[in-house]
């Protein structure tokens, strides 16, 4: 486990969440939800080790961010905050090339590589006619995704994003979320994304962290919905074209979560497999071939298997 909090006890003077245990892993995407002031952004301080833990521990690579110094735990996580003081008389090109600062004196002039790398990240981001544009002439959704570029640039394993598409209109945020998802499965990143949208889940997250009533729930996706009748409505779920499905036999609801799960981490023809879903057991068939799994973390780790 590349992240890890151990039975950790979050907040100031009194806890906000209690006795939390998560773990995200290299090429993971998790999105971090909860209503406002449960603690979500103490949380990421907390791992950024800003704020002390009130008990417990939280672990980067195995380290103890207690033990990390400042410099360590900016090669370790990138975090974008959803309120950035603002550079003034900074261009995008210039805000974005600052990520590449901590690896070298502020004085030196960035490598070819690197400027190339910039020239790359500035293009995914659909931000080449504002490369020059001072960030104070942005609207506040490019203003954004420069703050999430000068992150890509760090080049860390971890990043970490406090409400990064709350500026962002939905094509925006659709290339934000895609480029996060791209980042973590080539580049083999840890994203960790607060949001308020739990629907950005199904889509673009592996997993999910859930604050709710001083407790850290966290778990893959698709269960923990099933687990909170109030981050669920199977009327905004929907299946894409190209999706090559197998035989699924579930309640409708059950059946499009199957569906979320199945899309978002295979991308290849799964039509020789057919999924019933009974008494809370997924049975889970291939020729003569038959698996039993209870929940859909169980699914995926079968299915990886299997084909």
């Amino acid at each position: 486990m590349h992240l890890q909090i151990k039975r950790a006890s979050i907040g100031y003077n009194t806890s906000l969440i209690s006795n939390a245990n998560a773990d995200l892993n290299l090429g993971e995407v998790c999105l971090l939800i909860g209503n406002n002031g449960v603690g979500k952004t103490t949380l990421i301080k907390s791992i950024l080790h800003q704020v002390s833990l009130l008990s417990g521990d939280i672990l980067i690579n195995n380290k103890n961010v207690k033990s990390l110094s400042v410099k360590e735990i900016a090669e370790n996580i990138v975090v974008v905050f959803s309120k950035s003081v603002i550079p003034q008389n900074y261009t995008v090109e210039d805000l974005i090339s600052l990520g590449k600062y901590i690896y070298y004196p502020f004085y030196f002039e960035l490598k070819k590589q690197d400027r190339e790398e910039v020239s790359d990240i500035i293009e995914e981001l659909e931000l080449t006619q504002y490369k020059h544009t001072l960030l104070k002439n942005l609207s506040d959704g490019n203003l954004q995704k420069a703050f999430i570029g000068r992150a890509l640039t760090q080049n860390s394993p971890v990043i970490i994003l406090d409400e990064p598409t709350t500026h962002l209109d939905e094509k925006n945020k659709i290339i934000i979320l895609k480029t996060l998802r791209k980042l973590a499965r080539e580049q083999n990143k840890l994203i960790l994304f607060s949001s308020h949208d739990w629907r950005l889940a199904k889509e673009f997250a592996d997993k999910i962290w859930y604050v709710k009533n001083n407790h850290l729930y966290s778990g893959i996706v698709e269960d923990v919905l099933l687990q909170h009748e109030e981050l669920t409505n199977a009327s905004l779920f929907h299946i894409h074209e190209s999706f090559i499905a197998p035989k699924i036999s579930a309640p409708d609801f059950h059946k499009e979560m199957l569906y979320s799960l199945l899309q978002k981490n295979f991308q290849k023809d799964l039509s020789s497999l057919r999924f019933e879903f009974h008494n809370n057991f997924w049975t889970i068939s291939e020729g003569n071939l038959e698996h039993q799994c209870k929940s859909f973390e169980e699914i995926v780790k079968l299915i990886r298997n299997i084909h």
